[in-house]
């Protein structure tokens, strides 16, 4: 290695990442406008979406993605976390970067990071340096929209160091990382409406009058046009295996998932793609954009957000209070047809407790297998079964494999739904098993 050059390969560089502590004290917004300066600000040549808020961010940046491409234009996505491989974090047209692509981004923003630290400037965040990685790639690849999922928050989140995208879109508020955000709904709608940027259009989910206050406000003083989006505007028409069909500005949508609550993701990213195109002066026919809608939310998929896979296995992520409460109302829907049997993990830095009383008295599973994720912060399956069995469940197994407790569930099943839930990381590795080597 010579000067600031990096070499390592593309195992050595995902290491390399992985050992950065993904929760630690952030240097802050200027931090990272410093090294977009020194990158040659990317970020300045591109499209921007920005997306925030508490659930159902990913699945917008999913959804807004899809009916982009649908219309005729090429996306990059930055999201997170990932599932199976750190690239998932950066795609371009719903494409993973492909490792070589992944490396060169690396090494060209680690050249910076060194010439920096000889200046005394600290070392980039995980979350950060992958955020550099993708502005990097995307400034290269030149897609005509780039999106950009919000990692925490909002006002102070790395991605908010784009000064100025097309619009901005503020997804569902709620409680979690409440450490971090604020104990009330109002203080993390605070933090998310921190995308808010001056006469840049927002669109938002009103379902929740205190969050939707904050960031009406926050809109006024920015005298950015908002849009929100209310509960009242989408109406389901039906819910099944297949996925949800609903109604939403006089039209009827098709979505390929089990959950309710992604009607609104889904309308909230409709009027996101729409309001994007209209902002970059792009005029499409009425039936063109409607088909772009239409045939975008159908085509579209975000993995383990209630997604359905053949037999009657659900995967999903919800992790949180509201995430936990959208699982239910699914679950008891499917519940009215046949039997429900539950696979459960959690980490210990989440609610789990609570999660499990309202699953049992809320879903009232016949069966419940308990398994372990997270590496540092796994709860012990037997640990969660115990609170399962205490909760009131009357079938309740522990099982420490993910692989070996998913065949328990899945043998369990028999005619009725399998929900995997509790955490990303199980619902990771449970869609592991069904695309690749469980048969």
């Amino acid at each position: 290695m010579t000067g600031n050059e990096i070499v390592m390969t593309y195992r050595e560089a995902v290491s390399y990442i992985e050992e950065i502590p993904k929760f630690t004290t952030k240097p802050g917004l200027d931090h990272t406008r410093r090294f977009l300066r020194e990158l040659g600000h990317p970020e300045k040549s591109l499209r921007v979406i920005h997306v925030a808020g508490t659930n159902g961010k990913g699945s917008v940046c999913a959804y807004t993605e899809s009916i982009l491409r649908a219309a005729g234009f090429s996306a990059g996505l930055f999201t997170s976390p990932h599932l199976t491989r750190i690239n998932e974090r950066i795609q371009i047209n719903r494409e993973p970067v492909d490792d070589g692509r992944f490396l060169r981004a690396f090494q060209t923003v680690m050249e910076t990071v060194r010439r920096l630290q000889e200046e005394g400037v600290p070392h980039p965040t995980y979350f950060e340096l992958l955020f550099l990685m993708a502005l990097t790639v995307f400034r290269e690849e030149k897609p005509d929209w780039c999106i950009l999922e919000t990692g925490m928050g909002g006002r102070l989140d790395m991605t908010n160091a784009v000064s100025r995208p097309a619009v901005t879109a503020i997804t569902s508020i709620g409680l979690d990382h409440t450490e971090y955000l604020g104990d009330t709904i109002e203080k993390i709608a605070s933090e998310k409406a921190g995308i808010i940027k001056p006469g840049v259009p927002v669109v938002f989910d009103g379902s929740r009058r205190e969050a939707a206050d904050v960031i009406r406000k926050r809109a006024r003083e920015m005298n950015a046009p908002a849009r929100m989006i209310t509960p009242d505007e989408v109406e389901l028409i039906s819910q099944d295996r297949s996925g949800i069909a609903f109604r939403f500005d006089q039209k009827t949508y098709q979505i390929n998932t089990a959950a309710r609550y992604q009607m609104m993701n889904a309308a909230l990213a409709a009027v996101t793609a729409e309001t994007a195109l209209r902002e970059a002066g792009v005029n499409l026919s009425c039936a063109k954009r409607q088909e772009a809608v239409r045939s975008g939310l159908a085509d579209a998929s975000w993995p383990c957000r209630m997604e359905i896979f053949p037999e009657g296995v659900i995967l999903d992520g919800a992790h949180n209070e509201d995430g936990i409460g959208a699982f239910i109302e699914t679950a008891a829907h499917f519940h009215r047809s046949g039997a429900v049997t539950v696979l459960f993990a959690a980490v210990s830095d989440k609610n789990y407790k609570e999660m499990i009383r309202r699953i049992v008295r809320e879903v009232q599973p016949e069966h419940v297998i308990t398994t372990s994720v997270g590496g540092p912060r796994r709860v012990p399956a037997e640990r969660l079964a115990k609170l399962f069995a205490g909760s009131g469940c009357r079938d309740v197994a522990a099982e420490e494999s993910v692989e070996k407790a998913f065949r328990i569930a899945y043998s369990k099943k028999e005619d009725g739904t399998l929900f995997c839930v509790g955490s990303l990381y199980l619902a990771g590795a449970v869609r592991g098993l069904l695309t690749g080597a469980f048969q």
